[in-house]
């Protein structure tokens, strides 16, 4: 297979156009964390960005950074966390989940758009991305947003990249907000409640008035000996549910004594103070109950995303029809499930009771041969397929730029 290494969005301008002249589909990576992910694609061309690593601009006084698109994702979260700064979206690595090295990218964290527990109060990757250059599907240089918030007069066609997989555009750099990270954080942690309980709780923290960060639910039977926090949380036969305050140190722990009342029906909160708060959180966003190190590391992982309040009684259905073990987070709005091996990963079964719930659901991690027969995004509606072809048209009309990552039967 060729690999293309750019230096510049010049480079990656040529690069496109001689793929299209060729009609020879081009594979976009950066570190190619997230290879794993998606429909296989028949390509035997990679545009390698991992050489388009620079820092551009870092405002920390204006919340602001510019940076190129194969910038390592660690690299940068050190940069601003030494300002005291942080992504609020919380972005996930999924080196722990596909037993990949840890090298996500900027451009691969906005073309997945995998936002962690901070998502149901600071929303996703999409509202943090105030502009980006890219090189289109016709092999042209283009500019979208910008360094401000609100400079928007027409289409922002920024918020199309997120969650794109690539698909659309060969990002070359964003510009992204970043914010505080916050002085205090504080975590409630109940036990033993069953996923119905443990979604009311969540419901009940959320709509409170005590601003909570994240809530999340974790039942007994994901716990096994590991040395990460989740682990360090567990109870013989119990299962945990999570819920986070952030914020000035009094205001933390005024919420936090505050929520601990209002949730006192579903049972007694322990609190976890800071770093140890942080640790549970960020082994929780990374699913690492589910690594493929552990002992479910070979099962089909599905993220799913339904109506919060559906939450509870989807995975609970989901385990005891799959034989599977579930997470929650996003207050029931996101639900991880591991699922015993099949030929076709049960999607049948997941995607029927997904569908049922109004949720869509992908397969995150599958071998390349399952993934192969399978729809791994969420099949859309004709109205909606019929609208994303005509946006791809749009960007991408001979179809060179990961030509069939997220539609099975593309041709080829």
């Amino acid at each position: 297979m060729d690999t293309l290494r750019v230096r510049d969005a010049k480079d990656v301008e040529q690069v496109v156009r001689a793929a299209i002249a060729n009609d020879q589909p081009l594979e976009i990576i950066g570190h190619g964390s997230k290879r794993q992910i998606g429909q296989p694609m028949a390509t035997n061309a990679v545009l390698d960005l991992s050489a388009l690593n620079a820092v551009v601009s870092y405002e920390p006084n204006e919340l602001i950074i510019t940076v190129q698109a194969g910038a390592p994702l660690a690299d940068v979260k050190s940069l601003i966390d030494a300002k005291n700064q942080q992504f609020a979206f919380d972005p996930m690595d999924t080196a722990p989940l596909l037993g990949t090295a840890g090298i996500g990218t900027i451009g691969g964290m906005i073309g997945a758009g995998l936002a962690g527990s901070r998502r149901i109060k600071s929303g996703g990757a999409r509202d943090h991305l105030l502009g980006a250059h890219a090189v289109s599907g016709f092999g042209d240089s283009f500019k979208t947003g910008g360094k401000v918030v609100k400079n928007v007069t027409g289409y922002d066609l920024s918020k199309l990249l997120a969650g794109s997989w690539g698909t659309l555009a060969v990002m070359t750099e964003v510009t992204l907000k970043v914010m505080p990270k916050p002085e205090s954080e504080r975590t409630l942690v109940l036990r033993g409640l069953d996923d119905i309980a443990a979604n009311r709780a969540m419901t009940a923290a959320l709509g409170s008035p005590f601003d909570v960060s994240g809530a999340a639910h974790l039942p007994a039977s994901v716990f096994r000996p590991s040395g990460d926090a989740l682990a360090a949380l567990a109870s013989p036969g119990q299962s945990v549910t999570l819920l986070r305050l952030e914020g000035i140190e009094v205001s933390a722990a005024s919420r936090a004594a505050s929520l601990t009342r209002l949730v006192a029906e579903f049972g007694a909160a322990e609190v976890l103070k800071d770093a140890v708060s942080t640790g549970v959180w960020d082994a929780l966003r990374d699913v690492i109950p589910f690594a493929a190190g552990g002992a479910l590391g070979a099962w089909p992982v599905w993220r799913i995303v339904c109506p919060p309040a559906s939450g509870g009684a989807l995975g609970r259905q989901l385990a005891r029809e799959t034989g599977g073990d579930v997470i929650y987070d996003w207050g029931g709005g996101l639900i991880w499930a591991a699922v015993p091996p099949r030929p076709d990963a049960q999607a049948a079964t997941v995607r029927n009771l997904v569908e049922a719930a109004a949720g869509h659901a992908t397969l995150i991690r599958a071998s390349e041969e399952v993934r192969r027969h399978l729809d791994v995004f969420q099949p859309q509606a004709a109205g909606i397929a019929a609208l994303a072809e005509r946006v791809r048209q749009s960007f991408d009309p001979k179809e060179i730029l990961n030509r069939g990552r997220m539609a099975r039967g593309t041709p080829t």
